[in-house]
């Protein structure tokens, strides 16, 4: 994936109109569900989005965040190594706002880890202690958040429920790294109480570790759920991250 040419200023306009109503739909959210607009933080998911595009996405919300002394600005979040890789170079002056949101094979650890502030999808054991590794001599520890498929569909990653708790706490005490919460995509459903019983379920899961006094675990408190199409539900079940890509970017192209 190569950089593009810088976004005019029609792409620009769009892509701050689109972030706006985002920004819009949360704090509606938050305020139906009695919760601060600013407990709940966007993060663009820029999987097949050229780093320019990104950049102009970024100009946006910068923009919009020095308006309004309240918000906190955007993250990033990529699916893929490879895309991860990159459009890093593009993108490394912006800081650390890069987070890892899909699947990272243990091959894959060294080349993610140059690009990213946090991995959101811990899945096994076997990956946290790859990471720990490669992490045990940072000057700071990499947060990471456990993966759960809360809805138990073959086709999503992430440990079970009934394992997430067990999982995170052995995460928690490994050094180099930091346990800042949970993440998961929930349910293919039209069907919002169906959705929301699977955030709720994962919320009283990060509440039970959060309070089990092991070490490492009081301030996992992170719930990244939801993303474009179910983000009030998610909100309403106590996500403290959203994840959106196509309410920003627009529909992807065919993988």
């Amino acid at each position: 994936m190569t950089t593009t040419a810088p976004a005019g200023d029609d792409e620009r306009a769009l892509l701050a109109d689109r972030l706006a109503a985002v920004r819009a739909r949360v704090a509606d959210a938050c305020a139906a569900a009695g919760r601060d607009p600013r407990s709940v933080r966007v993060l663009l998911a820029t999987k097949t989005v050229d780093a320019a595009r990104v950049r102009a996405a970024l100009a946006a919300d910068a923009a919009a965040v020095e308006a309004d002394g309240t918000l906190a600005p955007v993250l990033i979040g990529e699916n893929r190594v490879q895309e991860l890789v990159a459009k890093g170079p593009a993108l490394a002056d912006l800081g650390p706002v890069t987070h890892l949101i899909g699947p990272l094979q243990s091959n894959k650890v060294n080349a993610a880890l140059r690009w990213v502030s946090c991995v959101e999808s811990v899945e096994s054991l076997a990956l946290a202690r790859r990471l720990a590794g490669r992490c045990a001599d940072r000057a700071t520890p990499l947060d990471v958040l456990v993966q759960v498929n809360v809805s138990g569909e073959p086709t999503k990653h992430g440990v079970t429920l009934d394992a997430a708790a067990d999982l995170a706490t052995t995460v928690a005490a490994l050094p180099g790294l930091r346990l800042a919460g949970f993440m998961t995509v929930g349910l293919r459903s039209p069907d919002p109480a169906a959705v929301g019983a699977g955030y709720a379920a994962l919320a009283a899961v990060r509440d039970d570790v959060v309070a089990s006094g092991e070490p490492g675990t009081s301030e996992a408190r992170e719930l990244s759920m939801g993303m474009s199409g179910d983000l009030e539900v998610a909100v309403r079940h106590g996500a403290t991250l959203v994840r959106v890509g196509s309410a920003v970017f627009g529909a992807r192209p065919p993988a």
